[in-house]
């Protein structure tokens, strides 16, 4: 029911024409695909030319935040309406380092998801343990406070079609990654718990995806996992050729 989800999370990188470069590139390289969703996340500047680049393709487009007012006195902020005319279908909300860096709580993850939500946009819920919450064996708790929290008052039907994305704070950026048991496990938890909290049916149609040091190398064993149904991936996708590469091992043929 789930076919494998594929983003690339480009962070601060890369101008208006290295995305139409890398979209155009990129659409050559996966125009067979029709058994992964494939998605880039370009910076809000590129997030318009992404999706010009990417008409008449199997490429979607996601912003990489957004904040959950209309419209207001907001300065610097980019609302969902805003995001959805410049032609992107997702959205990133609760990464770690929106959590982290610039004071995102699960409240505010929360309200952003029900904002894209509510413009049409499918949100890419982030959720995760840093590294001392995993020593401190507070994993699942961490991923219950994060899910419980941040998809508060969506109905089963809405959560059946967004995307977590569990991501190891420990394992972003640094060149470690869970192993494919610890990414299996905290899948499995993700996906009881939406169960128990949004019913079966939403739990078996969202996609749960991992994030932290995905490469080439390391994809094939990780999607294998029975509840990992894709990545979130960073560096890795900043180079059009890893990433395809990524694109590719994740098809279910692959596996």
């Amino acid at each position: 029911m789930r076919i494998p989800f594929i983003a690339g999370n480009w962070k601060m990188f890369k101008t208006v024409q290295e995305t139409v470069v890398f979209v155009k590139e990129l659409g050559g390289f996966v125009k067979d695909v029709a058994d992964v969703e494939i998605v880039v996340a370009p910076p809000f500047t590129s997030v318009h030319s992404a999706a010009v680049a990417a008409r008449n393709t199997n490429i979607g487009v996601a912003a990489q935040d957004l904040y959950w007012e209309r419209e207001g006195a907001f300065t610097g902020e980019v609302s969902a309406s805003m995001i959805k005319e410049a032609g992107a279908e997702y959205v990133i909300v609760g990464h770690s380092e929106r959590r982290r860096l610039f004071g995102d709580t699960d409240r505010a993850v929360n309200r952003k998801a029900i904002a894209a939500i509510g413009a049409g946009l499918t949100p890419i819920v982030c959720v995760g343990e840093t590294l001392e919450e995993r020593e401190r064996d507070q994993t699942l708790a961490v991923l219950d406070r994060q899910v419980k929290d941040g998809l508060d008052g969506l109905t089963g039907d809405q959560v059946g079609e967004i995307v977590v994305a569990y991501e190891p704070v420990w394992a972003i950026g640094t060149g470690r990654h869970a192993t494919a048991a610890q990414a299996g496990e905290a899948h499995a938890h993700i996906r009881k718990r939406l169960g128990q909290w949004f019913g079966a049916g939403a739990a078996d149609r969202c996609h749960v995806i991992y994030g932290g040091s995905v490469k080439p190398e390391n994809i094939s064993e990780l999607i294998a996992e029975p509840d990992v149904d894709g990545a979130l991936v960073g560096g890795a996708s900043l180079e059009v050729g890893s990433f395809a590469d990524i694109v590719t091992k994740s098809r279910p043929a692959a596996v």
